[in-house]
């Protein structure tokens, strides 16, 4: 044995340290993939559809506001990916927080609607993060099982029958209403993908989330209680997928046992395509939100040009296949 491994040997936090910091330093030409995505879609349909009304400001307007509840979610998901775990439970959180929050809000007003829809995602979180930690069983597996769950008392809730939201305050503050001429639904995207920046790039928490998503064994030699971070990725996406829920909900003034449900496969693919590695350690809350843009800037486009909800999922499937085969390459690569 010569010094250098042995060292390594006795010192095995140091090293681990050292390769983790390689690890986040480790970068390519794929962060900007997302960025030029959205320039050449964007300038495609602008003369593809220029004389379909793409670029008027009523239609940018309406693919800001169907984004900006996938963005939410993206920014959930995109911890989740970054520790390496996954949530596949967030379309049916956000169809029972829309009922929980159209339920609570017809009784005890806007703020213990939000509360109570929050509530649901942060309870699923939870549950989804202690199996996976405590069971030891993979959260692909878990939040596919919690997806089901969900989405049968969703269904119980109210006969299948959407519960209309009569509270004006309520509707105003999360996604009926407007600052000038901004919506209130893009401000909260801003406000929550903002949020999800400063807590990824400049927090501690942002920091571990990264190391464990690396390496959770490297993760644990330096000291980070790796079984907390993934519980707590988890739970992060769950409440953001419920306050996604609340937005849809004002949005359309109702809350619904489907509503988001179809959302999954765009999430994933908007957090892909935005940077973030499916194997975990590389993330991106600008990337993800920017993805989020696209993919509405992708159906919007598509349904201009005449084309029905088979060919936009057709069109999802192959973004998730190209952005998860610039995954792995990177992956071997690093």
């Amino acid at each position: 044995m010569n010094n250098s491994t042995g060292t390594a040997l006795m010192h095995p936090a140091p090293t681990a340290r050292r390769w983790l910091e390689q690890q986040r330093e480790i970068g390519g030409l794929r962060k900007y993939v997302v960025y030029l995505a959205f320039a050449l879609i964007l300038v495609t349909f602008a003369v593809l559809l220029r004389d379909d009304g793409f670029l008027t400001s009523s239609n940018l307007i309406n693919i800001g506001r169907q984004a900006a509840p996938v963005a939410v979610m993206a920014v959930g998901m995109t911890f989740a990916l970054a520790a390496a775990e996954i949530d596949l439970s967030v379309g049916s959180v956000v169809a029972l927080s829309s009922l929980v929050a159209a339920r609570v809000a017809a009784s005890n007003g806007f703020i213990w609607a939000s509360l109570a829809a929050l509530g649901v995602g942060l309870a699923v979180g939870l549950i989804n993060g202690l199996i996976t930690v405590k069971v030891r069983i993979p959260s692909f597996l878990v939040t596919l099982g919690m997806l089901g769950i969900i989405s049968g008392i969703a269904r119980n809730q109210n006969n299948l029958q959407s519960l209309p939201i009569r509270n004006d305050l309520f509707l105003a503050v999360f996604g009926g209403g407007s600052l000038g001429p901004v919506s209130t639904l893009l401000i909260w995207t801003a406000v929550i993908g903002a949020l999800g920046y400063f807590v990824l790039n400049h927090l501690r928490l942002g920091r571990h989330v990264l190391s464990v998503g690396a390496n959770r064994d490297a993760a644990k030699a330096v000291g980070i209680n790796t079984d907390r971070i993934r519980v707590i990725a988890l739970v992060m996406s769950a409440t953001a997928a419920s306050f996604a829920g609340v937005m849809l909900a004002s949005r359309l003034a109702i809350g619904r046992h489907d509503l988001g449900e179809s959302d999954l496969l765009t999430v994933i693919a908007a957090v892909v395509i935005g940077g973030t590695s499916l194997f975990g350690g590389k993330a991106s809350i600008v990337g993800a939100v920017t993805g989020a843009v696209i993919m509405a800037m992708l159906n919007n486009g598509l349904i201009l040009m005449g084309l029905d909800v088979a060919d936009q999922m057709i069109a999802r499937g192959v973004i998730i296949i190209v952005a998860v085969a610039l995954s792995m390459r990177e992956q071997r690569d690093s």
